[in-house]
C-alpha cells in the first residue's frame, strides 16, 4: 500500500494532492489557502515558490506525516529540460526555472520536515498530465490527448493507456505550442496569460473569424501527430489592448478566429489519434483541454465515442497525475477519479462558531435546499457553501454563487456581483434527468468542461444562462453523486417548474473561490448578494427575505 504526495509547483497554480493505496484522498490548490490568484506569478524565478499549505493539509487530511510517504511525485523533470550551458540569465531566465526545480527534493524537505528527499521523484510534465486523464476515468482503457502551452520540452503528447500503463505516440517540440498560442493572443487582447483565456474563449461567440485564412497557414497539423505554429504578428490582425480599454469589434473578430482555429487543428490530432488507437474512449487533460467549446467541437466532429477531460485540466491537476502515476510504479491498482470534491470541509460546530465570531445574524434550517430553493424562486442571489472544496477552476455546487436562469437580467447582476465583464456567460446547472430535454450534447456533464446548444425551446425560459450563440456550459446533477444540490434543484423545479438553476463561482473579479467559511463570509459582506447558505445556516443580507 502505497502513500504518495504529488507536488506540482513549476510553472503557475501550485497544488498538491495525496494517493494511498491507489485512492484519491485529497487534493487542493495553494490559491485557496493564501488568497493569492493561481498561487503564483507563472515566471522562471518564481519556481521554487511550493504549495506549502496545500500540501501540510492534504498530509492532514490523509492522515500523514512526512516520514509516513513512500514517495513525493514532483510534476516536471528538470533533467530532461535544455539547461541553457548553465547561463542563468539566458533566454527569459529558463535556466533559473530548471535549477530551482531540480532542487525540489531539498526545498520540499525544508517543507515538510521528516521528509526523506531521495523519496521525491521527478514526472515528466506531461506524463503527469496525462495520467490525470487516464487514470482518474472512469475507464481503463484510452487515447490520451495532452495540450498545454509548455513542458519540459514539449507542448502535447498523444498515447494509447492499456492496463494502468501509457505509450506514448507522438509529442510536439517548442517553440510550436498551441497553448502558448492562445496564451500570446489572450496577452495582446488585453487578459492576464496563463490566467484568462476563458475569457478569449468568451469572446469568440461575438465575433467572425475573418481572420481565419491567415491562420490555417500559420497553424496546422503536420500529419505525425504534431502541429506547427509559426510566429504571428498579432498587431496587424488587431491593435493590441491594456486591462480595462474598450473591447472593439476586431478584438472579437480574432478572438473567433483563433478558437476556429484551434478547434480544426485539435479535430486533426484527435483523427491521427484515433487511426493509430482504435479506441473508442479519448482522455485529456493539460490547459487546452479547459476550452469547453473546442471540447464539444471535438465530441461533436470527433471519432471517439466517449471524451472524459481532468476536471482540473491545467497545472494544478498535474499534483494529482503525478501521485497516481508514481503510485501504479509502486504497484498499486488506482481507482478512478469519483468526485472533484477533494478540498476542505467543516463541520457543522465549525461553521457555527465562524458564524459566532464573524457576530452576524443567522438562522439554522432543517431544509437548507428547500430554503434556498424559495430565495432563488423569489429571484434572490445565493451564495452557497456545502461540503468540500472542489478541485480545479470550476464551481460544481460547493462554492457557487446561485441565482434564477429565468431571468434575463441575471446575467447582468451576477457579473456586476463579481466585478467581470459583461460578454461572460454564466452557467447553468441542471438535474441530469432533465438535460436531455433542455440541452444537445454530451451528456452527462458532471464537471462543466463542454458547451451544450441550448434548445429554441427553452432559450427564453432559461435565458439567463444562454450565451449570446445559444450555447451555454451545463453541470448535469445526479442524486447519487450530489444529493443536497439535486434536492435544491428539484425545490426549485417543484416551485418555477424550470429544473436549471445558474450556478457561477463564488469569488470576486481577481480572486480565487472562497474556501473556507471566513471567505464566504468576507465575499458575502462585500458583495451584493442577498443571502449565504453555509452548512445548514442561512445568513440573509435583509432578514425580511
Amino acid at each position: 500500500m502505497a502513500k504518495v504526495l504529488g507536488i506540482n509547483a513549476v510553472f503557475h497554480d501550485p497544488s498538491a494532492a495525496v494517493v494511498v493505496d491507489g485512492h484519491v484522498v485529497s487534493a487542493a490548490e495553494e490559491e485557496r489557502f493564501s488568497r493569492r490568484k493561481h498561487g503564483k506569478t507563472p515566471l522562471p524565478f518564481a519556481a521554487w515558490e511550493l504549495p506549502e499549505q496545500a500540501a501540510r493539509w492534504c498530509l492532514q487530511k490523509a492522515g500523514l506525516k512526512a516520514e509516513d510517504l513512500d514517495a513525493v511525485a514532483y510534476s516536471y523533470d528538470p533533467r530532461l529540460a535544455d539547461p541553457h550551458a548553465g547561463d542563468v540569465t539566458a533566454d527569459g531566465w529558463e535556466a533559473l526555472r530548471n535549477m530551482y526545480a531540480s532542487l525540489a527534493p531539498q526545498f520540499l524537505a525544508e517543507m515538510l520536515p521528516g521528509l526523506d528527499p531521495l523519496r521525491v521523484r521527478f514526472v515528466r510534465h506531461h506524463v503527469a498530465h496525462a495520467a490525470s486523464a487516464h487514470l482518474a476515468a472512469p475507464f481503463k482503457d484510452s487515447a490520451v490527448l495532452v495540450l498545454d502551452g509548455a513542458g519540459e520540452k514539449t507542448s502535447h503528447l498523444a498515447g494509447l493507456a492499456r492496463g494502468g500503463g501509457l505509450e506514448i505516440l507522438a509529442s510536439q517540440a517548442l517553440p510550436h505550442s498551441l497553448g502558448l498560442m492562445y496564451e500570446y493572443v489572450t496577452e495582446h487582447l488585453g487578459f492576464r496569460r496563463s490566467s484568462d483565456e476563458y475569457k478569449v474563449m468568451a469572446m469568440a461567440s461575438y465575433g467572425t473569424p475573418r481572420f481565419l485564412g491567415d491562420l490555417r497557414r500559420l497553424i496546422g497539423p503536420t500529419g505525425d501527430g504534431g502541429f506547427h505554429v509559426d510566429h504571428i504578428d498579432w498587431a496587424q490582425y488587431a491593435p493590441g489592448r491594456r486591462s480595462g480599454q474598450p473591447i472593439d469589434q476586431v478584438h472579437f473578430d480574432l478572438a473567433a478566429s483563433v478558437q476556429v482555429r484551434l478547434q480544426e487543428v485539435l479535430l486533426s490530432l484527435a483523427r491521427w489519434l484515433h487511426s493509430h488507437t482504435l479506441q473508442s474512449n479519448l482522455t485529456m487533460a493539460g490547459g487546452v483541454a479547459l476550452n469547453c467549446v473546442a471540447n464539444s467541437y471535438l465530441a461533436e466532429q470527433g471519432p471517439f465515442r466517449k471524451i472524459w477531460v481532468q476536471p482540473a485540466a491545467g497545472d494544478a491537476g498535474t499534483a494529482l497525475g503525478a501521485a497516481l502515476f508514481l503510485a501504479t510504479e509502486l504497484g498499486d491498482d488506482v481507482k478512478g477519479m469519483s468526485t472533484a470534491a477533494l478540498g476542505r470541509s467543516w463541520s457543522e460546530s465549525e461553521i457555527r462558531t465562524w458564524l459566532d465570531v464573524a457576530s452576524v445574524p443567522y438562522e439554522e434550517s432543517r431544509d437548507i435546499a428547500g430554503a434556498v430553493a424559495r430565495l432563488l424562486a423569489d429571484n434572490h442571489i445565493v451564495a452557497w457553501f456545502q461540503g468540500r472544496s472542489e478541485f480545479g477552476p470550476r464551481a460544481l455546487g460547493h462554492r457557487s454563487l446561485l441565482a434564477n436562469p429565468t431571468y434575463p437580467e441575471n446575467l447582468q447582476r451576477l457579473n456586476n456581483v463579481k466585478g467581470r465583464e459583461q460578454f461572460r456567460p454564466v452557467a447553468p446547472m441542471v438535474l441530469e434527468n432533465h438535460a436531455a430535454a433542455i440541452f444537445e450534447g454530451p451528456l452527462p456533464s458532471p464537471y462543466m468542461l463542454f458547451t451544450h446548444r441550448v434548445r429554441p425551446e427553452w432559450r427564453e425560459k432559461i435565458a439567463a444562462s444562454v450565451h449570446v450563440d445559444g450555447t451555454a456550459r451545463i453541470q448535469t446533477i445526479s442524486s447519487e453523486d450530489e444529493p443536497l444540490v439535486a434536492q435544491m434543484l428539484e425545490k426549485f423545479y417543484g416551485l418555477t417548474g424550470i429544473p436549471v438553476v445558474i450556478n457561477t463561482s463564488y469569488n470576486t473579479a481577481g480572486r480565487p473561490m472562497v474556501d473556507d467559511p471566513r471567505d464566504a463570509l468576507e465575499a458575502f459582506g462585500s458583495a451584493a448578494i442577498d443571502a449565504l447558505a453555509v452548512g445548514p445556516f442561512l445568513v440573509k443580507r435583509n432578514r425580511t427575505l
